[in-house]
């Protein structure tokens, strides 16, 4: 091979990507860095396992998301409103703005929190600031445009798999942990395992991917080639989550569990985690935390009109409302306010007197728990042939969403069982 095709072969694979990877750079938001930092912090590698045996679950539960999107040019709200009665619809969307709206005020109150670590600005001032910067971006600023900026912030991630390089590993260990699950029978080990599940297989990630792949789509026909490109796409963009789940568990181990930190209390204490990749610098915590900062601020800023994004194309879907980010503001004010509505709202959550990043952590529960019917009933979508016609979920598909829902149902029932 040439180096001309090559070069082409690469430019046309990042072509492909698109939804799918936008929804795993939101995946890895605020709430799933400090949650996987707890977890190594808190278990050292006794949660490494999760990251891969999550990939097929959370591969094959946005695949089958982006293949409902896709293949019948509808949102998933619009699709059980049109074939599963409004009463099923109005207790999936009820659940989705429960678990959105609390996971963007965790998400506000972490930015926040991160900004203070350089700025001593009071926190409700920088609240109030990110809330409007977003508000104003995404409704005046194709998110296209807004999505190709933020996600060169959102490189800094990179500082945890750069930190596991540069850090003295035990490898023998991490590659056993990683392949062999630990367990333990106690409601800290299970709540923080449902953290982890729930921060990953997100209920705002489904509606999102679906609505993205509808407004991808634009007319063009669904062909086994297009379904190919699509989980193409979405395989990226998950197994880049999940290689940064990795990636953050074991910088969290390392550098915090090995030195008696075993609770992340504050951002600063998250910050902590990658003093290691700055060591030899001056001033090296202090440029630890610009790079956490960063990071959290950056991923925020996707996250955020994500989740108020998704919870809007819902809504809209449930009361026959114009949709869309590609909207001007006269013709969606629905969808619009939605947007607002919904960040005011978290935002007010962070004057209740709850931590920023304990908020993250519990945010992360709360989406585990409610994602389960929700994932029960988009397998019942995905396998409806009457819905997705030749489209519909093979058996490799249908059983990775079966498997999904299980581990998702017994980690819930477990944690709430030793509670």
């Amino acid at each position: 091979m040439t180096y001309k095709q090559a070069k082409h072969k690469i430019r046309n694979f990042f072509r492909l990507l698109g939804p799918g990877l936008v929804t795993g750079a939101a995946d890895d938001d605020p709430s799933g860095i400090a949650t996987y930092s707890q977890a190594g912090a808190q278990y050292g590698f006794g949660l490494l396992w999760t990251s891969l045996f999550m990939l097929p679950l959370q591969v094959s539960i946005q695949e089958a998301c982006a293949r409902i999107g896709a293949v019948t040019g509808k949102g998933i709200a619009l699709v059980i409103k049109e074939h599963y009665g409004k009463r099923i619809l109005y207790f999936v969307v009820s659940l989705l703005l429960i678990a959105n709206t609390i996971n963007i005020g965790a998400d506000i109150g972490a930015m926040a929190a991160a900004t203070q670590l350089l700025i001593p600005i009071d926190f409700v001032i920088l609240c109030f600031t990110f809330s409007l910067l977003m508000i104003t971006l995404t409704i005046y600023l194709s998110y296209k445009t807004y999505a190709k900026v933020l996600k060169w912030l959102c490189l800094s991630l990179l500082a945890y798999p750069l930190t596991v390089i540069i850090v003295n590993e035990d490898w023998l260990l991490i590659l056993k942990a990683t392949f062999i699950p630990h367990f333990e029978w106690s409601f800290d080990f299970l709540f923080m395992l449902v953290a982890v599940l729930g921060t990953t297989i997100s209920p705002y990630l489904f509606f999102w991917q679906a609505s993205q792949e509808v407004e991808e789509k634009q007319g063009k026909p669904i062909t086994q080639t297009y379904i190919r490109k699509l989980r193409i796409d979405n395989f990226t963009g998950m197994f880049s989550s999940e290689f940064a789940t990795w990636a953050i568990i074991v910088v969290g181990a390392t550098v915090l569990h090995s030195h008696g930190i075993t609770n992340i209390n504050t951002a600063a204490d998250a910050a902590k985690a990658i003093e290691p990749l700055v060591q030899n610098f001056p001033h090296a915590g202090t440029l630890a935390k610009i790079i956490f900062a960063t990071g959290i601020i950056g991923l925020g800023l996707i996250s955020v009109p994500v989740l108020a994004a998704s919870a809007a194309y819902a809504l809209c879907e449930t009361f026959n409302h114009a949709e869309g980010l590609s909207l001007k503001l006269k013709e969606g004010r629905f969808f619009y306010g939605i947007i607002v509505t919904s960040t005011f709202v978290g935002l007010a959550l962070n004057f209740i007197g709850i931590d920023p990043i304990k908020a993250l952590i519990y945010s992360a529960v709360i989406n585990g728990i409610i994602a389960v019917p929700l994932i029960f009933v988009i397998g019942l979508i995905a396998k409806n042939k009457l819905i997705m016609g030749n489209y519909a979920s093979g058996k490799l598909s249908h059983y990775l969403v079966a498997i999904t829902f299980i581990c998702m149902l017994l980690a819930s029932l477990a944690m709430l069982t030793t509670l």
